[in-house]
């Protein structure tokens, strides 16, 4: 079986904090958290652990997330020399939407039309809760943002499409390539 490993990120500090979103490396990580198909496990990755975080991706056969490649390996690229976007085998699923829908849908939109299941938090809970230094709350959220990754990615791989809902919340359709 492939090691494919799902993915995903919280940071300590917004956009703003840092100066904006062209600097998302002084970002920094509070957590990340994979899920490994091959193991049927997952870790995560405290800050100190960013290194075997990195480690980890660097390894997988492919590695799935959700706005990956223009957040979260932006954000780590605050701790490696590496460029995360080419040295990592990656399918980012948001780059899988905008190729089908001609235009950027959150991870929320997606699962709630499609899994019947809307995400658990944003990214500034994460980041309040990282002040109020509630890691677990963290963990849950970042953790349920993989699973509902891997869902998606599997749903998508099962039927070639993904749900959306429009504007008007009428429920759409795209017709998804994984390739």
């Amino acid at each position: 079986m492939k090691n494919i490993l799902y993915f995903d990120l919280e940071t300590q500090r917004t956009a703003n904090d840092v100066g904006g979103w062209d600097r998302k490396a002084e970002m920094k990580v509070s957590l990340g958290v994979t899920y490994s198909r091959a193991t049927g496990q997952y870790e995560i990755f405290s800050e100190q652990r960013v290194p075997q975080l990195i480690e980890k991706l660097s390894k997988a056969d492919l590695v799935v997330g959700y706005n990956s490649r223009r957040f979260d390996y932006e954000v780590l690229m605050g701790y490696t020399i590496l460029d995360l976007a080419r040295h990592l085998p990656t399918l980012d699923l948001l780059d899988v939407v905008e190729r089908a829908a001609g235009h950027r849908l959150s991870l929320d939109s997606i699962a709630t039309a499609t899994l019947g299941v809307g995400k658990i938090a944003d990214g500034l809970d994460a980041i309040r809760w990282w002040r109020e230094g509630k890691l677990m709350e963290i963990a849950h959220y970042c953790c349920f943002d993989v699973k509902v990754t891997k869902l998606i990615h599997e749903y998508a791989m099962e039927h070639g499409e993904l749900h959306f809902f429009d504007r008007f919340s009428r429920k759409k359709t795209l017709k998804v390539e994984l390739s």
